[in-house]
């Protein structure tokens, strides 16, 4: 039964994986998972953790990424995630739900749902997408007291507390970077910096900050797509992919039903459809029809 209805991984184990793959030299891929099974699809291929992005999470609730999800929707579909995987999952805690005393919250929230870190960001409420303009930041010390917050209420000094600086595409790298630092000071332990552009725009990050860092990937955003080789070259620990996955989906969602609606059946669409095996092999149907098999091993007999 071990593993079969939840990772056997505790999650004081995968927040240690963590902090040992940042500290590793090897950079640590963390697609983003918007369900469950993904994140089953992300440990199987054999990436090093799993991404829970907040605005994955507000774009499967229909909603625009502007801070309208709770800490319940998003610690709740946390826990689900974790649950089952062995890898380490970093989830998005926006701006940490409030004030200084939300954010502490927020880290025992979750700690408890089985999660090994958070990103908490530095911008203003209502928050926006990190890509698009028109954001606003906190001044330095608000940020700070934030973060202060946070890292005071963690229990497991494993839970990696990221800070996210949204300040470049607003006052100009320099400035980020500034705030990189102060954050490190108020104790992040990763630095994730939003809508750099250019691989030299990540280089000049990396030697003006000591602290790991984390490189967002997402498409369609400010930032280039640089391979994670050359990130790790540049000395980076970390990257996500928050909405690749989800963004496959919903393309292959929507190309599908249009076919369906013109042709009026599936029966073109087989090839491109996960096949009822497959699916039952990542739901290890049969490890769950053994173990249902082991304990009902008794037969009621008739009256005689």
């Amino acid at each position: 039964m071990t593993g079969l209805l939840a990772a056997p991984t505790p999650a004081a184990d995968k927040r240690a994986a963590f902090r040992a793959g940042l500290a590793s030299g090897r950079i640590q891929r963390f697609p983003g998972a918007f369900n469950p099974l993904v994140a089953t699809l992300i440990q199987e291929i054999g990436f090093e953790g799993v991404y829970v992005s907040g605005a994955v999470l507000s774009a499967e609730l229909g909603l625009p990424d502007i801070g309208l999800t709770t800490l319940t929707e998003v610690s709740g579909r946390g826990q689900q995630i974790a649950r089952v995987t062995d890898l380490p999952i970093l989830i998005d805690a926006d701006t940490g739900f409030g004030e200084p005393m939300n954010a502490a919250r927020t880290v025992t929230v979750l700690e408890n749902a089985g999660i090994a870190g958070c990103h908490l960001e530095d911008q203003v409420n209502p928050k926006r997408c990190g890509h698009l303009d028109g954001k606003a930041v906190v001044p330095t010390a608000e940020m700070v007291r934030r973060l202060r917050a946070a890292v005071s209420a963690r229990r497991d000094p494993n839970f990696v507390i990221c800070a996210r600086t949204d300040a470049a595409g607003i006052e100009g790298i320099d400035a980020a970077i500034e705030r990189a630092r102060a954050y490190t000071e108020a104790g992040a332990d990763l630095i994730f910096t939003e809508a750099l552009r250019t691989p030299a725009d990540f280089a000049k990050f990396r030697e003006a900050v000591s602290t790991p860092l984390l490189a967002n990937m997402t498409e369609f955003g400010k930032s280039e797509l640089i391979p994670a080789a050359t990130l790790e070259s540049i000395g980076y620990n970390m990257v996500i992919y928050p909405v690749s996955t989800f963004r496959l989906a919903m393309y292959a969602a929507e190309a599908g039903l249009h076919e369906i609606h013109t042709a009026g059946t599936q029966s073109g669409l087989l090839d491109r459809m996960q096949p009822r095996s497959r699916l039952y092999e990542l739901l290890r149907y049969e490890r769950y029809n053994e173990f249902d098999s082991s304990v009902f091993d008794f037969t009621l007999e008739r009256d005689q």
